[in-house]
């Protein structure tokens, strides 16, 4: 079992993140690469703002093809408009560097769903079109330079949690059947060298506390049955790893507030003090993927194989 590990005892180790590169290691041949964030809309407080100049400097570095928002991309209520304020003081005018303006891949979090849907489903159509969410759930397909493909599923979480009924987080009306029922015919149809699904909130934790048994019981199933070993979520303001049943889970919701944390358990791994984000390097055969802190640091790196 790997301990929660606090900033001065990790620093303190034979793997701190003095002694590792700032970016995972890159293979020889070209690699698939971006950035991906979660948890990030507060106009700039909470170290938003200078976690978006490091990600800028690091997106730039790594290659970045485009960025992943993994929800929760409004603080506290969403937003009510395509021309809310919000749109610029925690987005346009935080996420300023020019490797940051390539395509934001964006899923929807439970804080968005104390606003309006509409106005960021219509965003990237009308008014900046790096802003990707055509649907609250969708899939795309990327072919990398060493002729593999990559099929990612964005999932909508938030109408699965039954405890927001009744709340301001607004999921009435959501088919979660429909949904379930899409992701198991696009899972079951996809010939991809590589399957991943992204969704905002956590299904096994390292802190376990934070496990959600709803999406527990939708989703493992069906990653299971499509072989799916990549689930990567929001929602709690911490960087986190997880392994379970051969399934990486990994929770990138450190991009402005964070909270306090439990222990690690079942062998994972938890950063209690750290905002950060995420560099990807894809290749046909491995998933290799950083965590990176708010000095621009590796806090933590692991290449996940693809299973054959």
């Amino acid at each position: 079992m790997i301990p929660m590990l606090t900033r001065r005892r990790f620093l303190g180790t034979a793997v701190a993140g003095a002694a590792l590169p700032a970016l995972p290691a890159q293979a020889r041949t070209p690699t698939h690469n971006c950035v991906m964030i979660g948890d990030w809309g507060r106009q700039g407080h909470y170290e938003q703002g200078r976690l978006a100049d490091v990600m800028g400097e690091v997106a730039a570095r790594h290659g970045s093809l485009y960025t992943v928002s993994v929800g929760d991309n409004f603080y506290d209520d969403g937003v009510t408009s395509v021309s809310d304020a919000q749109w610029r003081s925690s987005f346009e005018s935080i996420y300023r560097a020019p490797s940051l303006q390539t395509p934001w891949r964006v899923i929807l979090g439970n804080h968005d769903y104390r606003g309006k849907i509409e106005p960021q489903l219509r965003y990237g159509a009308q008014v900046d079109s790096r802003w990707h969410l055509p649907a609250r759930y969708y899939a795309l397909r990327d072919r990398l330079p060493d002729g593999s493909v990559l099929d990612t599923f964005f999932v909508d979480t938030s109408p699965f949690i039954s405890r927001y009924r009744g709340t301001k987080v607004d999921i009435s009306g959501q088919d979660t059947a429909t949904q379930l029922a899409w992701l198991d015919r696009a899972l079951g149809g996809s010939d991809a060298d590589w399957k991943i699904v992204i969704g905002h909130h956590p299904i096994h934790t390292a802190e376990k506390r934070f496990d959600e048994p709803e999406l527990i019981d939708a989703l493992v199933p069906l990653l299971q049955k499509h072989r799916v070993t990549i689930y990567i979520n929001g929602h709690i303001h911490n960087l986190q790893y997880v392994e379970k049943d051969g399934i990486h889970y990994i929770n990138n919701g450190a991009g402005s507030r964070i909270d306090p944390v439990a222990p690690a358990q079942d062998g994972g791994i938890v950063f209690p003090d750290e905002h950060g984000f995420m560099t990807v390097a894809l290749s046909r055969d491995i998933f290799d993927f950083s965590f990176v802190g708010l000095n621009g640091r590796t806090l933590f790196a692991r290449r996940i194989p693809r299973v054959t």
